[in-house]
């Protein structure tokens, strides 16, 4: 999961002009869901967004507060476009979670959001919509947020994958001196020459 948090107040509208929801104080936060992500990653990311000391006290001390802590609200904007990887000068986003398992997952991630906060100070923008999200940024501040499980293209583990399969059928084709000399056919003029165990039990047997 990515995040992109900033601060102070925000409000996003379709190109017609509706307007959708709107805070006043507090994070706007667009939310980048990766195809790999799972529950865990979204529990990691709301208890981020909650907990992040990014407001000041009351004495005016920077960087003390958290949105909890002040009481302010929170706006969500799904923005697949963060999980942007440039090939050139070209974006490509297949490493966004598909549009249908997406939302279900924005979904669940604004109910994780109210429960563990108020549910009336999470606000969020229509998901799939090309909107126009007004920001007044305040500082300006912004921080990118990650969750910790690394993440994997999907392409580069199956290149992976593939050089691993190479590597074990070339371990198959070309066995080990000792397996060769084991497998080796015995010469029929060899009247030690025998099948299986038989011959080493009985070579172990001679003086």
């Amino acid at each position: 999961v990515h995040l992109a948090l900033l601060f102070f107040s925000s409000s996003p509208s379709p190109v017609g002009g509706e307007q959708i929801s709107s805070i006043g104080r507090g994070l706007c936060v667009l939310l980048g869901i990766s195809l790999e992500d799972t529950q865990r990653e979204l529990e990691h990311m709301v208890r981020k967004i909650l907990n992040l000391r990014v407001f000041e006290d009351e004495s005016g001390k920077h960087w003390s507060k958290s949105v909890m802590d002040k009481q302010y609200e929170v706006l969500c904007v799904s923005q697949f476009t963060l999980q942007c990887i440039l090939k050139g000068n070209k974006p490509d986003y297949h490493m966004a979670m598909p549009t249908e398992q997406a939302e279900c997952f924005y979904n669940n991630f604004l109910e994780q959001l109210r429960k563990a906060y108020k549910p009336e100070l999470i606000k969020d923008g229509k998901f799939g919509a090309y909107m126009q999200v007004h920001i007044q940024n305040d500082g300006p501040v912004t921080i990118e947020l990650e969750s910790p499980a690394a993440t994997v293209d999907p392409k580069q583990l199956t290149k992976l994958e593939k050089q691993q399969q190479r590597k074990e059928k070339t371990r198959t084709k070309v066995p080990s001196e000792s397996s060769r000399e084991r497998n080796a056919p015995r010469n029929k003029d060899d009247p030690s020459a025998s099948s299986g165990a038989e011959g080493d039990v009985s070579s172990e047997r001679e003086p």
